[in-house]
């Protein structure tokens, strides 16, 4: 492919060369540098792609992409291009690449603070009952047809998001859900293609600090962004912050929630409690009416559900199937009920910031149980606000906390214990503290009395512990499964 048809669509300066050159290859990685490939050079956090220009003009890249002065052999013939944002032409590039599938695809993308997992996989459950061909990127994974992608991103890197775009294109697809994180649109990912639609499910202080966003402000302008890059916004019409999410929007619009002046509403909750599983049913109105009831509690999940009903009405999927595939959805990980005795429920659950545990824990005190416990520790070089707060929710409205280890990173867990038992301070809860995470889980077990309910919080889908900069394997489902053997051995 030429080069000048890779740079149609974004504002660029020729400082060096001719863009009328064959390209191999689009690069934006130094390590996988080709002959004749175009290097697009990247600003990232701790690595600056400007740096590797030199090394890719002497292995023979035709094409350098910059937004900085380089310095290169005086005896190279490489071309240069001057843009604004390197991370902004990348997208609009690799869209090229790979022949612009996005075009020939209908992609919904879901931002918030919370509930675009779930919600992402409840609108693929139902589009799929429907017979459609659904391709899904998120937190957990890509799937493309029968292949299953594990995450490194929520949101991809714009060339591999197009890259994947194909694959589902070559696979049949015919629409795809994703997840669209603040951080992939303030990184111009999600750039050089049109949503068919955009959610937006809510939005609480999250992800500050130095490698995610400088403050609130910054974090709601950069949720904000896919309203101008959609052709339908469906946003949550009860949160606060929806009309300054949507300012300078460009897209027709539609809400959802509780407000029955919103197009699609919830109403009459009933909560639904059966052995081993929580639950909740509501009936649906506005422009559409009909009764939902979903296998997981509270009102997040009626959100949930509610957006997913929302999304697939513009496909025209008939209620049955929508009633259908709702009662059956489940999410790895997000409010995941695992079997482990008749006498009380235990659950794993993603939540990893204070609002998310406090809605969890408020939502799972609705269903009366005996005692509920929480298990959950925080990420280390992370913000040490999140564990004051965590601490602090949890120690307000769980029976009893037990502090355990999430992911220690680079720090020590029993530092990070301590921030946390600085949060549960400033409360009057119970709680203990037990690093081993296995050990924190299999006391949970072990204690656990009729009527509870036992929540593992924090890690979620993860089947990881990040320590020293190493993942080792551990997923808490593995390790009750393993407490469960080793106490039926001892029986």
């Amino acid at each position: 492919m030429k080069c000048e048809e890779l740079l149609q669509g974004i504002t660029y300066e020729c400082i060096k060369g001719t863009t009328d050159k064959e390209i191999s290859q689009v690069v934006y990685d130094s390590r996988k540098l080709t002959r004749d490939c175009l290097f697009i050079c990247i600003c990232g956090y701790n690595v600056d792609g400007h740096d590797f220009a030199a090394e890719a003009a002497a292995k023979g890249a035709a094409v350098l992409v910059v937004q900085k002065e380089v310095e290169l052999p005086k005896d190279s013939d490489v071309t240069v291009i001057r843009v604004e944002d390197t991370r902004y032409a990348m997208a609009f590039i690799s869209a090229a690449w790979f022949g612009h599938p996005a075009d020939r695809l209908k992609v919904i993308g879901i931002t918030g603070t919370k509930g675009k997992t779930t919600t992402t996989y409840l609108i693929k459950s139902i589009l799929e009952k429907a017979g459609y061909k659904v391709g899904l990127v998120g937190t957990i994974e890509t799937i493309i047809g029968d292949k299953h992608i594990p995450a490194s991103n929520t949101t991809p890197e714009s060339y591999l998001l197009q890259q994947y775009f194909k694959e589902m294109e070559d696979a049949g697809c015919e629409v795809v859900v994703m997840e669209v994180a603040s951080q992939g649109l303030k990184l111009h990912r999600t750039q050089g293609f049109t949503f068919e639609i955009g959610i937006f499910t809510n939005l609480e202080p999250d992800h500050i600090g130095p490698t995610e966003h400088a403050d609130f402000e910054e974090y709601q302008e950069c949720k904000g962004r896919l309203f101008k890059q959609c052709r339908l916004g469906i946003v949550n019409k009860d949160d606060v912050h929806m009309e300054a999410v949507l300012k300078g929007h460009t897209c027709a619009l539609e809400t959802y929630g509780f407000d029955p002046s919103a197009d699609l509403y919830a109403k009459d909750l009933k909560l639904v409690k059966k052995p081993g599983e929580l639950g909740i049913d509501f009936t649906v109105g506005g422009k559409m009416n009909f009764d939902v009831e979903v296998p997981t509690p509270g009102r997040f999940s009626v959100y949930n559900a509610l957006t997913a009903v929302a999304v697939c009405r513009h496909f025209r999927v008939e209620i049955p199937q929508i009633q259908t595939a709702l009662l059956g959805a489940h999410v790895k990980g997000r409010i995941e009920m695992v079997p482990v005795s008749d006498q009380f429920t235990l659950l794993i659950d993603y939540a990893h910031n204070a609002m998310s545990l406090k809605s969890l824990l408020t939502t799972l005190r609705e269903y009366e149980p005996n005692r509920l416990v929480c298990v959950f520790g925080c990420g280390g070089n992370r913000s040490k606000i999140r564990r004051y707060e965590m601490g602090e929710v949890s120690g307000s409205y769980a029976d009893l906390t037990i502090i355990t280890s999430d992911n220690p990173r680079f720090e020590e867990p029993l530092d990070i214990i301590e921030d946390i038992k600085t949060g549960i301070g400033k409360t009057e809860g119970k709680y203990i503290e037990i690093c081993d995470r296995k050990e924190a889980i299999a006391y949970a077990i072990d204690h656990g009395q009729p009527g509870d309910i036992i929540v593992l919080a924090g890690k979620g889908h993860e089947d990881y512990q990040e320590i020293k900069g190493v993942k080792y394997p551990m997923d808490e489902r593995v390790l009750i499964a393993e407490i469960l053997k080793e106490r039926r051995k001892t029986l």
